[in-house]
């Protein structure tokens, strides 16, 4: 075997071993000291490029259930308040109901406001002073908002929330007119719609849009139906007021109330009461209609809803008595009007040529389309009898509005819910994915660290001694 002095191979090779076992030493320690199996690209470059995309994804999913936490929050806030609000609506309500007691005087009425004012004013101070974070919530500047809720761009969820103050709720009504609008006074076929065929409607309400159409038999009752059955959020319903005066001793002749087109009327034999308004006003009210003799008693108004219309049919040719002004002696008619109410905006258009909405709802037959008009809450006045009246459907109008915010406002509480509990099962997906990449495995590390000690020690042995192989060259000299 050849003996070499000026190059030691065994020496050579023994430190690079050493090397090798110490570069494994080292990256044992820095695996097991940083918990992570990749702590730089030349550790695992895909792995690395994969485990920070995994770690954006993670770290925006987090943060995005963080920003739907604060959306909750943020309707929670709004919701109280809305809260507080329906029981405002609801001491309103509850306050007309009282006014419009007939036990009450003008005086009691008069009182009553006083409370009513101070409840209006207080709805509007909690829209205008309701905020969450500096950010108004129920004055209308609101609009919608967008969340941010997912981890990459515009994956958001959207938050609508409207002006709730004291002007800007309460109920949108649009009323038909009345006269020859709903069809002839001399025959069976009184309230139906007046000379047509076919009448197609397009309703656009805060529910949805339909088309409603009014055949020339309907009645206004028909009418009033079909609007209520179309889905869209409109209602509608039916008023007529009639006055009778010059009601004689001698009158005769016959008072309807009803649905005449049905035959369902309620019939007053004008015969049995000798001119007495007062006990003709008793039988009305006992039939479930408003009826009220004014102060000097010359006057007997009707006041009813749902119903088609009020007829007097004519007695004897020399009758007096006479309905809304019209001719004494013949039959007449009182046309009940349509009145349709929402709690948001509605219009009404035609849907086919043929004047429709003009026939039906604008007695200057010009119209091709209408409109609901928005009788807000702070216009209420119940220091009458009639405001009182007309005060409950403003607020039931009004407390519609605000429960239809808060059910939105529910809704989309439960579908943030929604989102932070499947984001989260998705970044703990992603966060297992991203630990089987790049997170070290501490059994096998320590494993290579013993293995590379090992190595490092029996390197450090062998390179000591093929450091003094050389020397027995000298024994050869000797």
């Amino acid at each position: 075997m050849a003996l070499y002095v000026n190059t030691n191979v065994s020496s050579l090779n023994a430190q690079r071993q050493l090397m090798g076992s110490g570069n494994q030493l080292d990256q044992a320690f820095q695996r097991l000291s940083s918990g992570f199996r990749i702590n730089s690209a030349a550790d695992d470059a895909a792995g690395l490029q994969i485990s920070n995309r995994l770690s954006s994804q993670i770290n925006g999913l987090n943060q995005g259930n963080r920003n739907a936490n604060d959306a909750i929050s943020m309707a929670q806030t709004a919701e109280g308040a809305l809260d507080e609000s329906t029981n405002i609506l609801q001491r309103m309500r509850t306050l007309s109901i009282q006014s419009a007691n007939g036990s009450n005087s003008d005086e009691d009425r008069g009182a009553l406001q006083k409370e009513i004012s101070n409840l209006q004013s207080e709805l509007t101070r909690i829209a205008e002073t309701t905020s969450f974070g500096g950010k108004k919530l129920l004055d209308g500047s609101f609009g919608t908002q967008q969340y941010q809720v997912g981890a990459n761009a515009n994956e958001t969820i959207g938050v609508t929330i409207g002006d709730v103050s004291g002007d800007a709720i309460g109920n949108y009504s649009y009323g038909g007119e009345a006269g020859s609008t709903f069809g002839v006074n001399d025959d069976a076929s009184a309230f139906a719609v007046n000379g047509a065929t076919l009448y197609d409607f397009r309703v656009q309400g805060p529910d949805g849009v339909a088309t409603v159409a009014a055949a020339a038999t309907d009645t206004v009752t028909d009418l009033a139906s079909k609007f209520n059955s179309s889905g869209t959020g409109v209602s509608a319903s039916t008023e007529v007021e009639a006055k009778i005066t010059n009601f004689a001793a001698t009158d005769t002749g016959t008072l309807k109330i009803g649905n005449a087109g049905t035959g369902n009327t309620s019939d007053f034999d004008l015969a049995e009461y000798g001119g007495d308004l007062e006990k003709l006003a008793e039988d009305i009210g006992k039939a479930g209609y408003s009826a009220t003799v004014n102060d000097s008693g010359d006057e007997l108004t009707i006041n009813a809803t749902d119903v088609d219309g009020v007829i007097l049919e004519a007695g004897a040719a020399g009758d007096t008595v006479q309905l809304n002004n019209q001719t004494a002696g013949t039959d007449s008619v009182a046309n009940a009007q349509l009145v349709l109410n929402s709690k948001d905006t509605f219009s009404i258009s035609e849907a086919s040529v043929g004047g429709g909405v003009a026939a039906i709802f604008d007695s200057a037959e010009t119209a091709t389309d209408v409109g609901g008009a928005l009788d807000d809450v702070n216009s209420i006045d119940i220091s009458s009898y009639a405001g009182a009246q007309n005060a409950l459907a403003v607020i039931d109008g009004a407390i519609a509005k605000i429960d239809s915010q808060r059910a939105d406002l529910g809704a989309v509480q439960n579908r943030f819910q929604a989102t932070i509990r499947n984001q989260s099962n998705i970044a703990e997906n992603l966060e297992g994915a991203k630990s089987r990449i790049k997170d070290a495995d501490f059994a096998a590390e320590t494993a290579k660290l013993t293995q590379a000690q090992i190595l490092q020690q029996a390197s450090q042995t062998i390179l000591a001694q093929a450091n003094q192989r050389p020397q027995a060259a000298l024994q050869l000299l000797g």
